[in-house]
């Protein structure tokens, strides 16, 4: 391969072998090379590669090949008998980065639900013929007027004990489903969650598995009204529908019953525990994390590997044009998003593995940590996609005017992970979510209860002054950390009981003091990840190169986030301004050391350049060559003269031109 020759230099003079990086972030050598062979198998598939550039397709080819395409892959890895998610994963990544699956909430949401709250009968009626897909489901909640606040949903699902059946309807505007993917076009199921009425009394939401267009000829069914809502910022090849119902009657084994149950007669039986239902919903925020890791690593790649190579302003006049990379402004948009993007992707492994380990308790009966996981999961999903979202596209106009062209495949990135901000519970509501918990959490502390795992620092002995110094050790900065979370916790959890020891409801009083809660719990959220990104960079056997290249950004991302944030740390003098300083500088210092390392801790993310699929951040370097040939891809290119020449401007340059407009009538 012909690499630029800066990118070459930066590759030689790391400090460490990026390959043996690599190898930790996906689980080991042989994992490595296995994610390799499927990625490679997808490259060289002749159907894959026959679909035109994601660039040049309009809408509805980019929801026809989002189709096929999932289609395809799930035949695939059908054939291939690959039964491991995460194996299935890479197969996805290498064939449709960055763009929609279709198919995807069928397999993630629609099966998974019923499996977990379905019985033994529903299960057999429903995920056989799924996991088969002769039905096709997707999950529908989010209504027009109503998303994140489950409780206010409209939807209406009224048992009729004379039929044995439930009336669904859609009883206001406002209750329309809107936004579920896949729901536009591609299925003929939802799992629907409605208001569950019986004998006249409402029980609140419930999940329902409901038929919605035929299997014979896949028109709606009667009393359905169904359709695609129409074009996004992204997630082009998506069909996000709405959904209505109008006296649509479906039998009563449509309500998936295997904690709460509606007897024949209508009597209602409530579940052991009502959070079962939120099951589905923690397992995708707790994925979430990990999705945005993996973007923002993407778009760190681009833009570190083209600050590599693009040169510009020379430094001295007369001198040569330095590297984008060497300056530390640069340095200072890119380095603290590669540290972000290297804490959530341990973070994501980490809320996977506790989702399964508490999940697997859930089975059998033991729920005492679901409340933890659905706080944790709620915070980190907002507090990696807000990082994320705002990262990337720091990240674009790092990249100068390039970074604005579909040429850079940041845009692509950017406008596909950002719905993360609001699907799966908007962000505000998801940091009050885990707020909420902090808040009894630390009451508990309070009242003398010891607390366990991570919250255990709220039972910290409260320390006047840290004892940072100026060696900065990662000790003193995750106490700074969980001092700083604990005394913002208290100050939301204090205001709140003022609040309501004036008179104050509990819902009143949570509201006016929204925004410490919302504080409370990003500083909550970075403590965490901090934590976690620490334990990760000091685990025994790592290469000491590739750890001590770790360790740097493990503590670029720590103090770069206390300077983010200063003055949440200096504001009860726990941090003093002398330390400030040493915070300050020490960032800057940290730039320094990173630099050298910085293509190398890119590259060992190992995303290949069809991954990528970004003329600015090839692995070759040959940037100009590759946008140049972009351009020329142009569909506008296809003619030298275009129609409008001679319709429009021909005729405005000889003065000629005439508007054909009919004229208004008195």
């Amino acid at each position: 391969m012909d690499v630029n020759n800066d990118l070459r230099k930066e590759r030689k003079s790391a400090s460490f072998d990026s390959e043996k990086l690599t190898e930790i972030l996906y689980n080991g050598k042989q994992m490595v090379r296995r994610r390799r062979f499927l990625q490679n198998l997808i490259f060289q598939d002749k159907y894959i590669k026959s679909f035109t550039p994601w660039w040049n397709r309009g809408r509805e080819e980019h929801y026809d090949i989002a189709v096929k395409k999932s289609v395809y892959l799930n035949k695939l890895v059908q054939d291939l008998n690959i039964t491991n998610n995460v194996e299935q994963f890479y197969i996805r990544e290498a064939a449709a980065c960055q763009e929609n699956n279709p198919l995807g909430l069928h397999q993630v949401m629609f099966i998974p639900t019923i499996e977990k709250q379905g019985t033994k009968e529903q299960i057999a009626k429903y995920v056989e013929p799924a996991k088969k897909f002769k039905i096709l489901g997707t999950y529908a909640q989010t209504e027009l007027g109503h998303g994140t606040f489950i409780r206010g949903l409209e939807t209406t699902a009224t048992y009729d004990a004379a039929t044995e059946e439930f009336v669904v309807n859609s009883p206001t505007i406002s209750s329309m489903k809107y936004w579920p993917g896949s729901m536009g076009k591609t299925c003929n199921y939802v799992i629907l969650m409605a208001q569950l009425y019986t004998k006249g009394k409402c029980h609140g939401i419930h999940a329902f598995v409901v038929q919605i267009r035929s299997l014979k000829d896949h028109t709606p069914m009667p009393g359905v009204s169904v359709g695609d809502i129409g074009n996004k910022l992204g997630y082009e090849g998506m069909d996000n529908g709405y959904l209505m119902f109008n006296n649509y009657r479906v039998p009563r084994d449509a309500m998936l019953m295997r904690y709460a149950k509606v007897e024949k007669d209508g009597t209602y039986l409530p579940p052991h525990n009502a959070k079962v239902a939120y099951g589905s919903m923690v397992f995708i925020r707790a994925l979430i994390t990990g999705d945005c890791a993996r973007s923002l690593a993407q778009a760190c790649v681009i833009t570190t590997r083209y600050s590599a190579v693009r040169r510009q302003t020379e430094i001295r006049p007369g001198g040569e044009e330095p590297q984008v990379i060497d300056y530390q402004t640069q340095q200072e948009k890119i380095f603290p998003l590669l540290a972000a993007a290297y804490a959530f992707l341990f973070t994501g492994n980490m809320m996977v593995q506790e989702y399964n380990r508490i999940n697997a308790d859930m089975e059998k009966g033991r729920f005492d940590e679901m409340q933890v996981l659905h706080a944790l999961a709620a915070g980190l999903k907002a507090f990696s996609s807000e990082t994320t979202s705002n990262g990337i596209d720091k990240l674009r106009m790092a990249c100068g005017g390039h970074g604005y062209s579909h040429a850079s495949g940041i845009p692509k990135i950017w406008a596909n992970i950002t719905p993360a901000c609001t699907y799966e519970g908007e962000n505000t509501v998801m940091y009050l979510q885990c707020a909420r918990y902090l808040v009894k959490q630390y009451a508990q502390a309070a009242s003398g209860h010891t607390l366990v795992g991570f919250m255990s620092y709220l039972n910290n002995p409260v320390k006047q002054r840290s004892s940072l110094n100026d060696s900065l050790n990662m000790v003193d900065l995750i106490e700074a950390y969980e001092h700083t979370a604990a005394r913002l916790i208290k100050v939301a959890a204090t205001r709140m009981q003022i609040l309501m020891k004036s008179g104050m409801s509990m819902e009143e009083a949570r509201n006016k003091s929204a925004v410490p809660m919302v504080y409370a719990a990003k500083a909550h959220c970075q403590a965490f990840v901090v934590k976690m990104f620490n334990s990760v960079v000091n685990r025994r056997g790592m290469d000491p190169a590739v750890s001590r290249a770790l360790q740097t950004l493990c503590k670029l991302y720590a103090v770069y986030g206390i300077n983010q944030r200063l003055g949440e740390f200096v504001q009860d003098g726990f941090l003093n301004g002398q330390q400030a300083g040493l915070i300050q500088n020490k960032t800057l210092t940290l730039f320094a050391e990173i630099r050298p390392d910085a293509v190398a801790l890119v590259d060992a993310f190992d995303y290949p350049d069809e991954i990528l699929q970004s003329c600015i951040g090839r692995y070759d370097g040959n940037v100009y060559e590759a946008l140049y040939e972009y351009a020329k891809m142009s569909p506008l290119n296809k003619q030298d003269v275009q129609d409008s020449y001679y319709t429009t401007l021909r005729p405005l340059m000889k003065g000629e031109l005439t508007f054909d407009v009919p004229t208004a009538k008195l």
